[in-house]
């Protein structure tokens, strides 16, 4: 309001010196109405207090971009996150390089079971276990000779043949598993002349099972003989065994 004021009189006055140029040169100012005789302008008065703050301005159109600030610090480690979809099988990759050579591995056991043997004697006995006591191999004493029979102690598959040597008599010998004969043999004597009976057979044995070689029928068909020249044998030995 002070300053509203100080800006009136300043107007005042200025137009109360145009008034005083018109008149001329040298023309007397005539005296205000209402003025005293020998009236003078009074002294400024002080500056006026400030106004009241205006009300703000219209926002003003944004600046320029800055520039990249520096790149703040580290923050700390986010949780794990969840397992995600698996994905698509990748293409086969080339062979690796072979590995060392495995130290060596223990031996496989290996079943045994074999004999092979003579007869030593020319008198058998028809319808009894032939006994061949003249022993070629029986390391694992599988064959007993005191009974003429093989004890099966290895479950598997065997093979065993026989090679009877024929004179003065005919022979009838046969193969017998478990008190059953299995395979029978017969060679007709010649005259005066030394012959040969043989035979061969596949056996599966089971533990416990025995078999033997003898002459079936009477009397006159034991012409199994032997002497220091001619041999008649037995032998067995086994194949494979039961893997189950």
């Amino acid at each position: 309001m002070l300053l509203l004021q100080a800006l009136l009189l300043l107007l005042g006055l200025l137009s109360h010196a145009q008034d005083v140029t018109t008149e001329g040169p040298g023309a007397l100012l005539p005296m205000p109405k209402g003025a005293c005789a020998g009236w003078m302008a009074g002294i400024p008065g002080h500056p006026g207090h400030n106004g009241t703050p205006g009300r703000d301005g219209r926002d003003g159109t944004p600046g320029e971009k800055g520039e990249k600030g520096d790149a703040g610090l580290v923050g700390p480690k986010g949780d794990t996150g969840e397992i995600g979809v698996t994905g698509a099988e990748g293409p086969r990759g080339f062979p690796g390089i072979p590995g060392r050579k495995g130290e060596p591995g223990e031996g496989a056991y290996v079943y045994r079971s074999a004999f092979s043997v003579g007869l030593e004697t020319k008198d058998t006995i028809p319808n009894v276990p032939i006994r061949f006591t003249k022993i070629f191999y029986n390391q694992q004493n599988h064959y007993d000779g005191t009974t003429g029979k093989f004890h099966c102690n290895i479950p598997g598959l065997y093979y065993f043949s026989y090679h009877i040597t024929v004179y003065l008599k005919d022979v009838k010998v046969s193969l017998f598993k478990k008190d059953k004969a299995t395979l029978f043999t017969y060679d007709q004597y010649q005259d005066k002349n030394v012959d040969q009976a043989s035979g061969s057979v596949l056996l599966h044995l089971e533990v416990g099972d025995q078999v033997w070689l003898q002459v079936y029928g009477d009397g006159e068909h034991n012409g199994v003989y032997a002497d220091n020249v001619n041999d008649s044998t037995f032998t067995g030995f086994l194949l494979y065994h039961d893997t189950n």
